[in-house]
């Protein structure tokens, strides 16, 4: 199947593991190349992967932070999948790099809904994901001009250049040049924005956006 994205479940709880088996078992566009119970385990796993399904707590003691940055690295997307409440620990995947949060207590629909949308690199947004990342302190200012603002929240919203540009009354090249200036700007903040994926990310981040309901 062209369509068929290849997962892989990050999870110490052996009854979670076997029901999310099940379940991506009776999904025909999922498959589940494995589980294991630490992210170094994942190396184990022969074949390249789309998604990362991640425990937000494992009991090796490792942290978000860091389990985020290593399945990103391997190539693969990451969505938190939790019952935990460690606002703490959901901004650190999302700090990152993860693209959302999914409670364990979600709808069987649902979970395979997020798990088709981070699959495809996209956000799975949520109030619990959205709450943590407005409430992180520690994202750094990009120290933007309220112009940049502006301009952002516009581009990041979905509008084109040539649209941000007949809104605001600019050329499109002032906006190709606001945007690279933006991004220069977040990189030297430490929160790189190479794609507009990350710049959605970092206006959501920044308040500058909303997420969907």
């Amino acid at each position: 199947m062209g369509d068929q994205r290849t997962i892989a479940l990050v999870e110490d709880h052996a009854l979670i593991s076997v029901g999310f088996r099940d379940l991506i078992a009776t999904t025909p566009d999922l498959r589940l190349a494995g589980t294991v119970g630490t992210v170094r385990e994942l190396s184990e796993i022969e074949e390249p992967l789309d998604l990362v399904v991640l425990d937000l707590r494992l009991n090796d003691g490792s942290s978000p932070e860091d389990n985020v940055a290593t399945i990103t690295e391997m190539g693969a997307y990451v969505l938190i999948y939790t019952g935990a409440e460690d606002r703490r620990l959901i901004q650190q995947a999302a700090r990152s790099g993860a693209l959302g949060l999914i409670r364990k207590s979600a709808d069987p629909a649902v979970l395979v809904d997020a798990i088709r949308t981070a699959a495809e690199g996209r956000e799975v947004f949520g109030a619990d994901w959205a709450a943590a990342i407005d409430s992180d302190v520690n994202l750094a200012d990009a120290r933007l001009s309220p112009r940049e603002q502006e301009i952002l929240g516009l581009y990041a919203s979905g509008e084109t250049a040539v649209s941000v540009a007949q809104r605001t009354g600019l050329s499109r090249e002032t906006i190709s040049d606001y945007i690279t200036r933006i991004r220069k700007k977040y990189a030297a903040a430490g929160r790189p924005a190479q794609s507009r994926v990350d710049l959605y990310r970092r206006a959501m981040e920044d308040g500058l956006v909303e997420g969907p309901e």
